[in-house]
């Protein structure tokens, strides 16, 4: 059986280019620390990206 490993991203709000962490499998929508502009929603799963990803963290 395949172990799945959670990861976190860093990741830049599209909006005001605030740079944060967040992760890769998160239990509820998560917004911009500084404008509050929606950037990762949960699906349940993985979660959906609404920024551009600089970095996964190991």
């Amino acid at each position: 059986m395949k172990k799945t490993v959670s990861r976190f991203i860093k990741v830049r709000c599209p909006s005001c280019k605030n740079e944060q962490v967040i992760f890769g499998k998160v239990a509820s929508d998560v917004k911009c620390l500084v404008c509050g502009r929606l950037i990762a929603k949960s699906t349940g799963g993985k979660t959906a990206v609404r920024a551009r990803i600089l970095e996964v963290l190991e």
